[in-house]
């Protein structure tokens, strides 16, 4: 049976949900190397909706997260509540403003941020079982949280999200774009993407390495 992966989703477009190449690099290379995936997304509502052509919050308009994640799952999506670790070898979470908003509160909290549930509980059957996980763009952000201090990360070179991730008792290293950071004693594999890059090909490349690893340490 092929390896298989969690894809977890926040939404959808950059600056209110998953970031769409982020996710749709992530799910080519998976693809490419014969990885079996699946999607989930949390069944809450985003804490706003942007306008993606001036960069405004719409005033009352909601929108679902789920919902929104199935687009770019092209209808093949779960509830994050229904994901199943013992199903999976590994878990990947593309970046985007969706996982600073709806999957924590990174955006409004900074270092006092909290986690939205259903993504510590399903995350934490990973960690525990030492199945793989990579993060990339701003999600990183969110591991000290997520699962425990003194796990090496980087989400680019940024003073203030590093700052944060220091102050929550992480380990932040600066990274190129078209690099890695692996932690290999939690298993844990984060690239900048789009924090950093400014073409798609500069993200695909650190993508495409980060989800090479993760294949990687899902045969260890």
């Amino acid at each position: 049976m092929s390896k298989q992966v969690a894809v977890i989703l926040s939404g959808c477009g950059v600056q209110d949900g998953s970031e769409i190449y982020e996710t749709t690099l992530t799910l080519l290379r998976l693809d490419q190397l014969g990885i079996g995936y699946r999607c989930f997304a949390p069944d809450i509502d985003q804490q706003h909706v942007i306008d993606h052509r001036n960069g405004e919050v719409v005033d009352g308009e909601r929108r679902n997260v789920l919902v929104e994640s199935a687009r770019l799952a092209r209808g093949e999506i779960e509830p994050l509540t229904e994901l199943d670790a013992d199903a999976f070898d590994a878990a990947i979470l593309p970046g985007g403003f969706g996982a600073a908003k709806n999957l924590s509160n990174f955006a409004e909290a900074g270092a006092d941020m909290v986690i939205q549930g259903d993504l510590v509980e399903a995350l934490a059957a990973f960690h525990e079982d030492r199945k793989p996980i990579g993060l990339m763009c701003i999600a990183p952000v969110m591991v000290p949280r997520l699962l425990g201090p003194g796990i090496a990360v980087t989400i680019g070179h940024d003073p203030g999200v590093a700052g944060a991730i220091s102050s929550m008792g992480g380990l932040h290293r600066s990274c190129s774009v078209e690099d890695i950071v692996v932690d290999f004693e939690h298993r844990v594999v984060t690239t900048p993407a789009y924090m950093l890059a400014t073409r798609i090909g500069e993200a695909a490349t650190g993508i495409f390495k980060l989800v090479d690893r993760l294949d990687e340490l899902m045969d260890l």
